[in-house]
């Protein structure tokens, strides 16, 4: 039986959710998602709380019932406080400046590189050296960051790179003779 699954979403005030069938669409403050989920579980509104439930007792009903209750639960809390991510540049002349939807990234290159941001998804860079992507859905957020810090991964001797704001990287010592 699933943990996470049994747990009711609380539906905050301003937020609504509407199901039809295995489709539920969130609006909220932020914005609105929709989503089509599972045959094997099924959704319920009752009194300002959504409850997931597995249709049948089988493994696939099990895996999907605590997987569809956590994307449910990201779907609340993206469309009412929504998600962000933050990155920071790392290394001498490093930086990052928004424009509009698209992000110019001058990291050590040749060229500066341009980050076109999908739909939904909005960067800020409060300095030259912060990078911070929000958005309603968790998983484009933590994408479109994850693609951003691709572009020079933080290196282990000096630690030069696009980092999480939160990350560690260990550095290796430098080879001797």
């Amino acid at each position: 039986m699933s943990r996470v699954g049994k747990m009711q979403i609380a539906i905050p005030s301003g937020t609504t959710a509407s199901i039809e069938g295995n489709k539920v669409t969130v609006k909220g403050a932020q914005g609105s998602m929709t989503r089509v989920f599972s045959d094997l579980v099924t959704i319920k509104e009752d009194g300002g709380m959504l409850k997931v439930e597995a249709v049948n007792n089988t493994r696939e009903a099990s895996a999907m019932w605590g997987t569809s209750r956590a994307l449910l639960n990201n779907m609340v809390v993206g469309v009412s406080k929504g998600f962000e991510k933050r990155l920071a540049l790392v290394g001498v002349g490093y930086r990052a400046q928004a424009q509009g939807s698209k992000l110019n990234l001058s990291l050590g290159y040749s060229h500066p590189i341009i980050h076109e941001m999908p739909e939904g998804i909005k960067c800020e860079t409060p300095s030259p050296t912060e990078i911070v992507v929000k958005g309603v859905d968790k998983h484009l957020v933590g994408q479109v960051a994850a693609d951003i810090r691709a572009y020079r991964k933080p290196e282990p001797y000096k630690g030069k790179g696009v980092r999480y704001a939160d990350e560690y990287v260990k550095i290796k010592e430098t080879k001797k003779k």
